[in-house]
């Protein structure tokens, strides 16, 4: 019994490795899908802001609300608009957007690609001569390796304008001086982490999701089935990389 679920594990772990082995080679290799790109980089940023908008601003109002009675306690309330804004970009915009993203556009992918794998609508495409995989899961990993970073930046920008009007109503902080002290605060090493970060976390949902619903079987149990694990295994492997990175990033010099 045992040796069987090692055999299994063993299997899965060499599937995805092909995988993404596969897309590595046909990302670099013509022709290239620019169309489908375009589509997916619109269907998965310009449909998301809505989400991301809403919810960055969220984060901005409640973090600022949250710190300021830390920082009041030792009389530091000029430090918020510095410590928001090293706390939006260095961890709580690249991970919140990567989250929200899993959900939205992992389970859409997951079940897109699911629905077309179950439909027998990948095997029609081969038949045609068309490369399905180049199509359907490169376009599609290559988009959200894009967008997520973009996304990124509009959910920190939410987020800062969020903790300025909170800041402006308490704090009367006019906004030259909040945004003053904000770039001061961030250094190129910051923005480069978020950056990386996003796009690490881009590739992640991308992959996972298309691997899910590529290979997904069993009629539409499979899947409702791709579009959960999409999600479940894209946030958990967010999360490792999370704590991978922020591990590498000290290592690096200011």
């Amino acid at each position: 019994m045992i040796s069987k679920i090692i055999d299994k594990y063993l299997i899965d772990l060499a599937e995805i490795h092909r995988f993404v082995m596969r897309f590595f080679k046909e990302v670099f290799v013509g022709p290239f899908e620019f169309k489908e790109i375009v589509r997916q980089c619109y269907e998965i940023g310009v449909k998301s802001l809505p989400l991301m908008s809403l919810t960055g601003f969220i984060i901005g109002v409640v973090f600022t609300k949250q710190s300021r009675p830390s920082l009041a306690d030792f009389g530091a309330q000029a430090m918020l608009p510095a410590l928001i804004s090293i706390a939006v970009v260095r961890a709580l915009a690249p991970l919140v957007t990567a989250l929200i993203a899993s959900g939205k556009v992992g389970s859409q992918i997951g079940a897109e690609l699911g629905s077309m794998k179950v439909t027998e609508q990948i095997d029609a495409m081969e038949v045609s001569g068309t490369n399905p995989f180049k199509f359907l899961v490169v376009s599609r990993v290559v988009a959200t390796s894009v967008m997520i970073p973009v996304l990124m930046f509009y959910v920190a920008f939410v987020a800062l304008m969020g903790a300025f009007m909170n800041i402006n109503q308490n704090e009367a902080t006019s906004m030259v001086v909040f945004f003053t002290e904000v770039f001061d605060a961030i250094t190129f090493k910051d923005v480069f982490a978020a950056v990386f970060k996003s796009f690490v976390f881009g590739f992640t949902i991308g992959i996972v999701g298309s691997y899910q619903g590529y290979t997904s079987s069993k009629g539409t149990e499979g899947v409702g089935r791709a579009a959960n694990w999409a999600v479940v295994m894209s946030m958990f492997l967010i999360f490792i990389e999370e704590l991978l990175i922020v591990q590498l990033l000290q290592l690096v010099p200011q």
